[in-house]
């Protein structure tokens, strides 16, 4: 390892005496400089009113990110410029501009690498993709990638028939992100594809999705251990034992994620669904891998995982239809008009928006009751998810005005107190009562 140390230091030496530390490289840098920062001062004046015209005249976000890469490279694009003039002006005087043309490539590699990393979703992995495949090129066009490379290249270790080298670990992390940056744009697109058809149903867009996904990640993970020299059959009994600890130890996860598979196969529950659990009502927002996502009218998210949905009694109000029927019981006293108080409830359902008229409501005589002759009205709604209390209060309230405007009573419970004579008890009179 020593020898492979003194190689590379030996090396360097050599090349900051040869390409740095000459009167000619020193000028040559300085040009570099100079022409950058000038370059950066010229542009700066123009990029942030091009910047605002762009935000306000384009509204496709692909090629506002094309543009303003475009706009962000302009004060690269006058540095080579500059570096063309100056390079002319070396090789007029018959002096090597090797510096100046060096600085003029990556100059075009960087707008080159700029305007490809310009599409990537991911702007913090696109920055670092763009100074990784950037400084590469630098050490190449000086003559310091060989070296490097080689030194990486002797530090490695060996387990079995597998070999890994510095090099290799590298070469593996930078291709398993572009590999996954791939991957996920191709997920997005094919998302974007499945929702954008009309014939499939919620449940089985949302399985789709999620089969794309794990299936693109997965490929883009085996082709970057593929591609560094790791031989994934000698990965397959590592993965098995691995996989029965797994199972072991997650196995609450891992039925979470096959009930949540089987839930979208069998359609019982879909994205927009209404439904009850447990104490939970509300709408079905997503169906992720572990867990459902419901949504209560008090705004609460209830992350419900998906083997309860599969083993506890679930109501899904809109399973097949979206008409739900509410019953709202009324009870009167025994001296009221019946078939009036019947009357009257339809009528309290007049006016009121989200009762539907087919089916019409239904009231109804239930039952003769100790204090009271007990009615029901049955009304028909089609918008669950909206919530059933604020129209069943919409209905209350009318029958309540309805009733005392035509004189039906409600019951409430009365009691009344005999005393007998040989009672120790008395009343007593309150001022201006009368013993008649």
């Amino acid at each position: 390892m020593q020898i492979d140390f003194d190689k590379v230091i030996s090396y360097l030496s050599d090349w900051l005496n040869t390409n740095v530390l000459t009167v000619n490289t020193a000028i040559q840098w300085a040009c570099v400089f100079g022409a950058y920062l000038f370059g950066l001062l010229l542009w700066r004046g123009f990029e942030g009113r091009l910047f605002r015209k762009v935000d306000e005249s384009v509204r496709g976000e692909l090629a506002k990110s094309i543009l303003k890469a475009l706009i962000d490279i302009g004060n690269i694009a006058g540095f080579i410029v500059l570096m063309q003039i100056a390079g002319a002006v070396f090789r007029a005087l018959d002096m090597t501009p090797r510096l100046l043309d060096a600085a003029s490539d990556l100059a075009v590699a960087w707008i080159i690498i700029r305007l490809l990393t310009s599409i990537m979703p991911n702007r913090s992995l696109a920055r670092s993709v763009s100074l990784t495949v950037w400084a590469v090129a630098a050490l190449h066009v000086f003559g310091l990638l060989a070296p490097i490379t080689d030194f990486l290249e002797s530090l490695k270790f060996s387990t079995g028939d597998i070999s890994i080298t510095a090099l290799g670990v590298i070469k593996g992390v930078a291709l398993a992100g572009v590999c996954l940056q791939i991957a996920s744009l191709a997920s997005q697109f094919a998302t974007q594809r499945i929702y954008a058809t009309n014939d499939l149903s919620p449940s089985i867009k949302v399985l789709l999705e999620k089969v794309v996904k794990v299936s693109l990640f997965t490929v883009a993970i085996l082709f970057a251990l593929s591609s560094v020299g790791i031989d994934l059959t000698s990965l397959a009994i590592f993965s098995s034992a691995l996989g029965v600890g797994i199972g072991f130890g997650l196995k609450t996860i891992i039925s979470n994620y096959i009930a949540g598979v089987l839930l979208l196969l069998d359609n019982s529950i879909k994205p927009g669904d209404t439904i009850e659990v447990g104490n939970v009502f509300g709408v079905v927002r997503n169906l992720h891998g572990r867990y459902t996502s419901v949504l209560t009218r008090s705004g609460k998210e209830h992350l419900i995982p998906n083997e309860l949905l599969m083993t506890d009694e679930v109501v899904n109000w809109t399973f097949t239809d979206t008409n739900v029927r509410l019953k709202i019981p009324v009870g009167i006293s025994y001296d009221s008009d019946v078939e009036k108080a019947l009357d009257l409830l339809v009528e309290a359902t007049k006016g009121v928006k989200r009762v539907l008229t087919n089916p019409a409501p239904a009231p109804r005589l239930v039952d003769f009751a100790d204090n009271s002759v007990n009615l029901q009205l049955r009304i028909w709604i089609a918008d669950a998810e909206k919530g059933v209390t604020n129209v069943r209060s919409e209905v209350m309230l009318n029958i309540w005005r309805l009733y005392h405007e035509h004189g039906i009573e409600f019951p409430f419970p009365q009691r009344d107190v005999l005393l007998k004579p040989e009672s120790t008890l008395s009343v007593k009179l309150e001022k201006g009562e009368s013993d008649d």
